[in-house]
């Protein structure tokens, strides 16, 4: 036995660069350090060859993979179907790069080491389910209600060079019917500026309709998935379909990654940071991290609540009288939502009552 396999353990991590086309991979030995690295293509092949390198160097203990929503998902998933333990790794630390400089291969060792250490722990989504669908279905949702935003407000911009008689009858429609009305227009021939404002003003309004009715099934689709994969959602005041879809695409196909209520609203960027320092212990301040679009939502929840909830509105009444603000009332109202969430999405615990 040489002098490098007498300082071995025979356990190891991995950590992997993911990126489009290629993946770097580093090797560490819990007390060896770093005893090889590779690169492998994207695909299934360099996936299987990856995970016969790893075995060849001992136990592996886990497998750190950065990007794990994005580039390196498929790695992940495939990983996690051969049984490996995998942890998504994270961006490496800003002051390594600027000692150390960057590359894939440092990029890689940087995923290994911060497995070893213990500062990357958390569980990957799984996205092998119905959470997973709805986020892919979301996407083009998304899209198609932001460009048909786009087109509706470029109609209204143009409107305003309008001929008179056009403006007039367009004049207080609602968004449906300007753009059935736009759209039935019968342009003449390109002679002139009004011929061109009119096929323009059809093509944007034809744009609005498609948009309208791609954004509607998509709509459907994405309730359908959420009745059938967590329909207790929407059961609470204020919890609607695009509220529960977020939540759905947050915490993943496999809720059971997320330990407590805590780590849910630090998810969401609902959990106070501490600020306290000397003699001012005892501060805090609003996450600006976490999810944005679940925070957005679960405010709007809150919002909804607020108005029509009379739980939520005597809620309201008494901790203004305390002295509360309407900033810090919102910032308890939400702990309590993601509270309801966490319960709901993990049915073996137990249940929370809303405020009252």
């Amino acid at each position: 036995m040489n002098n490098g396999e007498q300082h071995r353990s025979g356990h190891v991590v991995v950590g992997v660069d993911t990126h489009k086309y290629v993946h770097v991979a580093a090797v560490m030995d819990a007390i060896g350090g770093i005893l090889a690295t590779l690169t492998i293509p994207t695909d299934t092949g360099g996936f299987q060859q990856l995970a016969d390198w790893a075995h060849s160097f001992g136990r592996v203990l886990a497998f750190g993979v950065e990007g794990t929503g994005s580039y390196g998902a498929t790695l992940a998933s495939f990983l996690r179907r051969a049984g490996h333990k995998v942890v998504e790794a994270g961006r490496p630390d800003r002051r390594l790069r600027r000692m150390n400089g960057k590359s894939d291969t440092l990029d890689a060792e940087n995923a290994a080491r911060a497995v070893l250490a213990g500062f990357a722990t958390a569980t990957p989504k799984s996205a092998d389910g119905e959470a997973e669908m709805i986020r892919r279905l979301k996407v083009a949702h998304d899209q198609a209600v932001e460009q048909r935003t786009a087109a509706m407000v470029t109609m209204k911009a143009m409107l305003v060079h309008a001929p008179d008689p056009l403006r007039q009858e367009t004049a207080g429609k609602t968004q449906i019917a300007l753009a059935r009305h736009l759209a039935a227009l019968r342009p003449r021939r390109l002679e002139a500026p009004e011929d061109a404002l009119r096929h323009a003003l059809r093509t944007l309004a034809k744009r609005w309709q498609y948009l309208d009715t791609e954004a509607k099934e998509l709509t459907q689709m994405i309730a359908d998935l959420v009745d059938r994969a967590a329909p207790q959602l929407l059961e609470p005041f204020g919890i609607g379909v695009d509220t529960a879809a977020e939540i759905l695409v947050v915490v993943g196909d496999n809720p059971e990654r997320i330990k407590s209520e805590a780590a849910l609203a630090k998810l969401a960027g609902i959990a106070p940071v501490p600020t306290g320092s000397g003699m001012t212990s005892g501060r805090h301040r609003i996450n600006h991290g976490g999810h944005r679009q679940l925070n957005a939502a679960i405010y709007r929840t809150v919002i909804v609540r607020m108005r029509f909830h009379q739980p939520t509105i005597d809620y309201v009444a008494r901790r203004t009288a305390e002295g509360k603000t309407k900033r810090e009332i919102i910032r308890c109202l939400k702990r309590y939502v993601i509270r309801e969430v966490y319960h709901l999405i993990r049915p073996a615990n137990h249940t929370v009552t809303a405020p009252s």
